[in-house]
């Protein structure tokens, strides 16, 4: 056994943390295969023209996404990260072959509750990896490298799948993509990733070691989930942010594609637009991660979410290509300012000892907004239209920005109050 000592720092462990960047690439990259082609082969194939029943895959996967999430922090710290790891791309493996040869719907939505497994399981973990290591200093900057290299995958692959798509047809060409991204993925996450928890145990040593009181350090998972649900400030308005922006993002899986079809686009150019969104946010997030590591979370969060209000009201309104690309940058710009952010600030305030079951809560509740999008925009969609559905989405918005500007404290340790403020339990 190797008596190599921990260090912290993005520095210190850069190889580790690079091939994390790259594994978390190809699970951004399975989300990607389906985003431009499900949609239509929903209606084309498969004739489903109710957007309630569409969106049973957005649905589904929301569901098992969320439920892992949770599952995934309280896994990791009890059996290690690692094997969380292997596990998620083990459950990846019939995902590609099961889009290609479905012969019933059922079997799309089959696939896409072992897909939000598979993403949960991989993406919590490898967030929680990235944090172990980097310790305290760059959060923000990690957590926009690993988001900008999930969601800059998930626009790549959207926009080759939609490119093959139009070429050789909704199948099997696009989900060959899915196919070769879990096996390099399990190769990598098997022979290559090593384990992190160590370091957290490190920074949980180092930080007991500078606080006056160690009480938070014991907490139970009923009142981990307590405190990141609602009583801490910072954690609860968190989560409710990360659950109205993936209900964007669950919105523009399911209805956009089909909104600017409807307008006459072709294919490619549809996987265009859906593609800009997940990479104007991607690569923003190699930005916004970083200065919220200098400015602070609570305003960037809050003028994203505003940002984000702005763009779906200009989505809902307009109907050409080029004003849909404006929209949809915008989009994504404003989800690039929340995303990071809102891992820092859950990184910030929850103590090493119970931060991998914190994020795993937080990512329960952020995930359900694939779920309440696909619920709340098949449902408004049904009963009026496309257009009254991104409405909705861009009103909770605006409501979550309200809520983060009220109720948020600043949690990053050099420009505003630090956790120990909040340890003491209240549930």
């Amino acid at each position: 056994m190797s008596t190599r000592p921990v260090r912290l720092g993005l520095r210190q462990n850069l190889t580790q943390f690079s091939l994390l960047v790259v594994v978390n690439a190809l699970v951004g990259g399975m989300v990607g295969q389906e985003q431009t082609v499900l949609p239509l082969l929903a209606e084309r194939e498969f004739h489903l023209t109710g957007y309630t029943v569409l969106l049973t895959y957005v649905l589904v996967f929301g569901l098992s996404k969320a439920a892992t999430n949770y599952f995934a922090g309280t896994w990791s710290d009890r059996f290690g990260r690692k094997p969380v790891l292997i596990a998620g791309w083990l459950i990846a493996i019939p995902v590609p072959v099961m889009l290609i040869w479905a012969t019933h719907w059922g079997w799309i939505v089959a696939a896409n509750l072992l897909l939000g497994i598979n993403q949960g399981l991989t993406w919590s973990t490898t967030v929680i990896m990235k944090v172990d290591l980097v310790g305290p200093r760059r959060r923000g900057l990690a957590m926009g490298l690993n988001e900008a290299a999930g969601y800059g995958a998930v626009a790549l692959t959207a926009a080759l799948a939609g490119y093959l798509a139009e070429q050789y047809g909704l199948r099997p060409a696009p989900f060959l993509l899915g196919a070769a991204y879990v096996v390099l993925a399990l190769a990598l996450s098997t022979l290559a990733v090593g384990e992190t928890r160590e370091h957290a145990r490190a920074e949980a040593r180092q930080s007991s070691g500078s606080n006056s009181s160690t009480e938070h350090t014991a907490l139970t998972n009923r009142q981990v989930f307590v405190r990141t649900t609602v009583t801490d400030p910072a954690l609860s308005s968190a989560s409710q942010a990360g659950l109205v922006n993936n209900l964007n993002f669950g919105l523009s899986w399911g209805l956009f594609p089909l909104l600017f079809a409807s307008a006459g686009l072709a294919v490619d150019r549809v996987g265009m637009l859906v593609a800009l969104y997940p990479a104007v946010w991607g690569i923003g997030q190699l930005a916004t991660g970083a200065l919220s590591d200098r400015w602070g979370r609570k305003h960037l969060i809050t003028t994203g979410m505003f940002l984000q209000a702005v763009a779906l009201a200009l989505i809902a309104t307009v109907g050409t290509f080029p004003a849909w690309a404006t929209a949809t940058a915008l989009l994504g710009a404003g989800t690039a300012m929340v995303y990071p952010t809102l891992l820092a600030t859950i990184s910030d305030v929850a103590h090493p000892s119970w931060r991998a079951r914190s994020v795993g809560v937080y990512r329960l509740w952020r995930d359900s907004g694939y779920a309440a999008g696909a619920v709340l925009g098949g449902i408004v969609a049904d009963l009026w239209d496309l257009r009254a559905a991104v409405w909705a989405a861009a009103a909770l918005s605006l409501v979550a920005g309200i809520n983060v500007a009220i109720r948020m404290y600043e949690s990053h340790p050099r420009t505003g109050r630090q956790h120990v403020d909040h340890t003491k339990d209240t549930a």
